[in-house]
């Protein structure tokens, strides 16, 4: 079974970001999803061929993890933005939770921002922990590392340089701005109560 880069050319003409420095990110997505592919099939015939225990399996395996992560994560990001953005409802079961854990919405933006602004090239997650039922903003630092075990990703930002470079040079908080500006609440949402 192959992945298959989904579409997110309805993002085009997104505010606050410009359709140059998306065509790029998606660009750079498609390329996760094609490099993840060849590495299941190169996988695939060293497991067929019997070569487990060989330096090259052992690199492609753990450039499995880069490569995946880096499609299933950008999958997320696009997906969490639209041009006609619901916006956050006290109601949510999410919105709840947030004030619950934060204290209100105002401190999770502020900590979830405050993540994502740090220096460094990464992501920031907002992660759902279903065994002690707790949100928490982490920092992961690459698509492969840093990820907590077990826990469920419910929105996150990408905040390695081609994400808004192209747009906002250096300043990474009028991109932070944007992305909030088209957060769509109602498909976090659903990753929450998913």
């Amino acid at each position: 079974m192959q992945y298959e880069a989904k579409k997110f050319d309805n993002l085009l003409g997104l505010e606050g970001f410009s359709d140059s420095a998306l065509n790029t990110h998606f660009a750079l997505y498609e390329g996760y999803v094609n490099n993840t592919d060849k590495l299941l099939e190169k996988l695939e015939a060293m497991r067929a061929e019997n070569k487990l225990d060989t330096p090259e399996y052992a690199e492609l395996q753990r450039r499995l993890g880069w490569e995946f992560n880096g499609m299933r994560l950008h999958e997320y990001y696009f997906g969490s933005l639209s041009k006609n953005p619901k916006p956050i409802s006290p109601d949510l079961a999410l919105a709840k939770k947030l004030v619950e854990d934060f204290g209100s919405l105002e401190n999770w933006e502020k900590d979830f921002r405050a993540v994502a602004g740090m220096r460094g090239i990464g992501w920031g997650i907002l992660y759902y922990d279903r065994q002690v039922s707790r949100l928490i903003n982490f920092w992961v630092n690459e698509h492969h590392i840093g990820h907590p075990a077990g826990l469920e990703p419910i929105i996150n930002i990408d905040v390695f340089e081609h994400a808004y470079i192209l747009d906002y040079g250096t300043k990474r908080a009028g991109y932070i701005d944007a992305f909030m500006k088209a957060v769509d609440w109602e498909v976090v949402q659903k990753r929450f109560k998913e």
